[in-house]
């Protein structure tokens, strides 16, 4: 309520400023610099902050993730599911609920943009057998239960793939499991063929852990830019690429 509120008088201060210099000669908004620094997507977008950090790096609580450098389509996707309720987090689904497609496009643009350092991973705190199960299925996957590896979609470097798949890196194990989680369970949804609610409801509890805590114990390579489109052939059809 004070960030609002001092927000709120600033913009007051600024157009009776603006009002009182156009009496005095007209002016161009656009080149008052107090018209652009308010006017600009990183002065709208100040309600992520407070979650997801300043650049989109992510803040400390397990749940709010990076959402920094992940491709504008699927972060479109996700805020356009929020807005729509498809997606359900009573604060996002507030924040978005009156915006535009065209508005949550150029909040996208701007996050998938950005490339804000990654912190150093917190060391892996389950047996080495447990842990290697997650690499295992991370790397190959399972043929047997129709599991592709995770890096056939979502790249070698775990970064993600334009335009609407995510990168993997620098999530936290606690995220990351409740994720699939809600994916297997049907409460997260994607469009049709929804590729991850299909490989999800093929995990096993034990399987969904040792995943989160593998993910969660990998350091994000030098390049973390998603991969091209299709830039190798993924092993399952999935709407989100469409």
């Amino acid at each position: 309520m004070i960030r609002i509120t001092t927000r709120l008088l600033l913009c007051t201060l600024v157009a009776v400023a603006a009002s009182h210099a156009a009496a005095q000669a007209p002016a161009d908004p656009a080149t008052v610099p107090a018209f652009r620094e308010l006017d600009s997507m990183e002065a709208r977008v100040q309600g992520c902050a407070t979650c997801h950090g300043q650049q989109g790096q992510g803040t400390n609580n397990d749940y709010f993730p990076r959402i920094a450098g992940k491709p504008a389509g699927y972060l479109f996707n996700q805020l356009r599911a929020f807005r729509d309720g498809s997606r359900r987090y009573a604060p996002m689904n507030y924040l978005v609920a009156y915006m535009s497609d065209a508005y949550l496009q150029e909040i996208a643009e701007h996050f998938a943009a950005l490339r804000p350092p990654f912190p150093q991973p917190q060391p892996a705190t389950v047996a080495a057998d447990f842990l290697d199960r997650g690499r295992t299925l991370v790397q190959n996957g399972d043929g047997s239960r129709q599991i592709p590896p995770c890096m056939a979609c979502h790249g070698a470097r775990l970064t993600g793939m334009v335009p609407g798949i995510p990168g993997l890196v620098g999530l936290r194990p606690n995220y990351i499991a409740a994720q699939l989680t809600r994916w297997r369970t049907g409460e997260r949804r994607a469009a049709e063929p929804d590729c991850m609610h299909r490989i999800a409801t093929r995990l096993a509890d034990a399987d969904i852990q040792a995943l989160a805590a593998y993910l969660g114990s990998l350091a994000a390579p030098q390049d973390h830019s998603p991969d091209p489109r299709n830039v190798q052939r993924m092993p399952v059809a999935c709407g989100s690429q469409r």
